[in-house]
């Protein structure tokens, strides 16, 4: 992940309705779930929930596939880590204080 990617995906997570999304994808697994059920899960109108997926989707944190009738939005489990690894690698430089509030005690168990 290169700066420009890190800074579109923080920006996509940078709101309360696609934080909760990215949430319960990740809760929903592989399977993925339909902007309707997305949006009784987070408490949200579907026309909303599809607003919000769009960003997402352009900071390539969400994909969808159509299945039948419904489109199904999936996390990019990749992309999620891919930030994870930019922010400690590039930002923090594995800093232990930064570690440690992670919860990891051993750096070799880090990303």
């Amino acid at each position: 992940m290169n700066e420009s990617q890190a800074i579109a995906a923080l920006d996509a997570l940078s709101h309360k309705t696609r934080l909760q999304i990215v949430r319960h994808l990740i809760e929903v697994g592989c399977e993925g779930d339909n902007a309707g059920s997305i949006g009784t899960a987070v408490n949200a109108a579907p026309s909303k929930i599809t607003f919000h997926i769009s960003a997402l989707e352009r900071a390539e944190l969400v994909s969808s596939e159509r299945v039948s009738r419904q489109i199904i939005y999936r996390i990019t489990y990749e992309q999620i880590g891919s930030l994870l690894k930019y922010l400690m690698d590039d930002c923090c430089k594995y800093n232990s204080t930064v570690l440690e509030c992670c919860g990891v005690k051993n750096i070799e168990k880090c990303c």
